[in-house]
């Protein structure tokens, strides 16, 4: 990873899919009691010591751009949006596990982003599954974040990670998938995810957050 400072991360999803609740999670470590619906843009800050009690220690603000609205929304919209996605270092992607519809629509967010979805009909292919090839060349970190599992009748749970799993490796990016909780953790880890020192995450990797 790049030395720097600043690193700014967006936070993508359908509206209600807890973008806002999962970022002032992060940055101020207590639930949102009362998420609204962000309109434009929302952005918190975490200070985040990378590579603490090593030689390397340096401490980065992690800027969490939380960007509001509809994948389906119309150009003039998507357009004044655009001037979010510039100078980003890392893109955390969000779905509702209970809603298979935001889950689909990460694509639309990530080649919104990443400016590539100037021709639509060129993003799905005969079988109804999304091109990866779409960002086989993509050198941004992505991370994506499944909410509401504990929604998730356990009978349908192995069906919905399964689901999820492939879509992550779509994007090549890890998999983390947030659990209603007395306490948060991180199961298969130690803290709260960041961006580690290599151009993506590794796939495949499912993982819950423990939080109140």
């Amino acid at each position: 990873m790049a030395s720097l400072d600043r690193v700014k991360v967006l936070v993508l999803g359908d509206s209600g899919v807890g973008k806002s609740s999962l970022v002032h999670l992060l940055c101020q470590n207590q639930v949102l009691g009362n998420p609204s619906w962000t309109v434009g843009c929302s952005v918190d800050v975490r200070v985040h010591d990378y590579k603490e009690g090593t030689p390397e220690e340096k401490t980065y603000y992690i800027e969490l751009w939380d960007v509001g609205g509809s994948v389906g929304s119309a150009s003039s919209v998507k357009s004044t949006r655009a001037v979010f996605y510039n100078s980003v270092n890392g893109i955390i992607l969000v779905h509702d596990l209970t809603n298979k519809k935001s889950s689909q629509n990460l694509y639309r967010w990530s080649l919104e982003a990443l400016n590539r979805d100037l021709v639509p009909s060129g993003v799905l292919v005969t079988n109804g599954d999304y091109d990866r090839e779409q960002f086989a060349d993509n050198q941004i970190p992505l991370l994506v974040i499944g909410t509401k599992l504990d929604q998730i009748h356990e009978t349908k749970r192995h069906e919905v990670l399964t689901r999820t799993a492939f879509l992550a490796e779509d994007f090549n990016a890890e998999e983390i998938n947030l659990v209603i909780e007395k306490r948060y953790f991180l199961r298969e880890g130690n803290q709260i995810p960041g961006f580690p020192d290599r151009k993506r995450f590794g796939g495949g990797t499912l993982k819950s957050l423990h939080y109140d």
